[in-house]
């Protein structure tokens, strides 16, 4: 599957897109499991829950194989466990495939994660065009589907009832349910992606394409809760008539329950998402950006705040003897000082120097100011006009409040 405007795409299962909703700070690589590489530069992790799948798939396919290959022993839950591996690889060049495709069109990837039912790619920014989005998202279950022919090549050219068999066999058929299942017409799934473009293409608004994929998406949730423990137990997956088909009745209500859930809740973020980008010009750098006053570096800090009042200013600009500024006082290092040490402490001592980033325009807006501020975090910025005058100081804490209260008004 696939995601991006901080998007994310999902591939062995029920991934989704992760949309700009992310606070206007750089996220971090850390705490996304276990760092296992970094191909094309994007870093790969394991997430923990991918070992609890790891392992109910070499106990199932453990079973499986008792019953094809019943001269192994024990030593089918090592082959059990090959298979597992093998296969979430196949989940992992299925995420390459998007991560490629974005690259390709310029769209940065945060990274990779290998977790529950599949993987994802979080890609950062949204596709300009439906053209591309449809590229971004087939491509997975392209590669899917490219993998099961190679898997298919291999069994006509090995023995079958052997252990390489059985292996080609089941990865055969496990990338062609990634495919097909990815290919469902319907948000977070690929299928979705490429039905939004559909629709954003005729109807040229993107918002259009993703109110009916996600719509769409929870239809199909609906129909997996329901209809799958029934196909099952036509198919005599479920109930077998012995004393486990209670068990295999529950194990596919559960696994039921758990893909509608995954599916209902991603198309339901991406909607949300997506509304809430409509919102985000609403974020405007010169609406939000505090007044400021300028002082020199020796000014005591009780003095400027006096002349902060006095001006009905928010912020403080350190300026050189020409009056050009050098730093910004920052709010947490003055809220930091007694009152009755602010006479002796000058504000040079709370001031951060202006770098490179820390300059914004203060007609910027929406996901150009946020892409911006993530590029250089800061507490503070200082803003100023197309002609270089200093407009004011805009602050984060500012930015993330307007956000959160954008996002409090959208609805899921």
């Amino acid at each position: 599957m696939d995601n991006s405007g901080q998007s994310r795409s999902g591939g062995g299962g029920a991934g989704d897109r992760q949309e700009p909703g992310d606070r206007p700070k750089r996220p971090r690589e850390s705490g996304g499991g276990i760092l296992m590489g970094r191909p094309f530069g994007v870093p790969v992790y394991v997430a923990p829950s991918w070992f609890l799948v790891a392992a109910l798939i070499t106990w199932v396919f453990g079973g499986q194989l008792d019953r094809v290959l019943p001269e192994l022993g024990r030593a089918r839950y090592l082959v059990s466990l090959f298979f597992a591996v093998a296969f979430y690889a196949s989940v992992l060049i299925h995420e390459l495939a998007h991560t490629v495709a974005a690259l390709r069109f310029k769209l940065p990837v945060r990274r990779i994660q290998l977790q529950f039912f599949g993987g994802v790619s979080e890609i950062e920014k949204e596709t300009e065009t439906p053209g591309r989005e449809f590229v971004l998202a087939f491509v997975g279950p392209l590669l899917s589907l490219v993998l099961a022919g190679v898997f298919y090549l291999g069994m006509l050219v090995v023995e079958p009832g052997t252990v390489p068999g059985v292996l080609l066999a089941g990865l055969m058929v496990s990338n062609l349910l990634v495919a097909a299942f990815n290919l469902l017409p319907g948000l977070p799934l690929d299928g979705g992606r490429m039905l939004r473009a559909v629709v954003w293409k005729i109807s040229g608004k993107p918002m259009t394409g993703t109110v009916a994929a996600a719509w769409i998406g929870r239809a199909l949730a609906v129909a997996v809760l329901i209809g799958l423990p029934l196909l099952a137990r036509a198919g005599g997956l479920g109930a077998s008539g012995n004393d486990l088909g209670g068990l295999d009745s529950l194990t596919d209500a559960l696994l039921a329950a758990i893909l509608a859930a995954i599916i209902w809740t991603g198309a339901g973020n991406s909607l949300r998402m997506a509304r809430l980008r409509e919102r985000l010009p609403g974020l405007r750098a010169r609406t939000l950006t505090r007044r400021a006053v300028p002082v020199q570096a020796a000014t005591p800090l009780s003095e400027a705040l006096r002349r902060a009042g006095e001006a009905g200013a928010r912020a403080l600009v350190v300026v050189d003897g020409l009056g050009n500024p050098t730093a910004l006082v920052r709010e947490a290092a003055i809220v930091g000082v007694p009152e009755h040490r602010r006479p002796w402490v000058a504000v040079s001592a709370l001031a951060q120097d202006l770098k490179d980033g820390m300059r914004v325009s203060a007609d910027l807006s929406g996901e150009e100011l946020l892409d911006t501020l993530r590029a250089t975090p800061a507490t503070e910025y200082l803003v100023v006009e197309e002609t270089g005058e200093v407009y004011g100081v805009l602050a984060t804490t500012d930015v993330e409040r307007a956000f959160v209260a954008a996002m409090a008004r959208t609805p899921s």
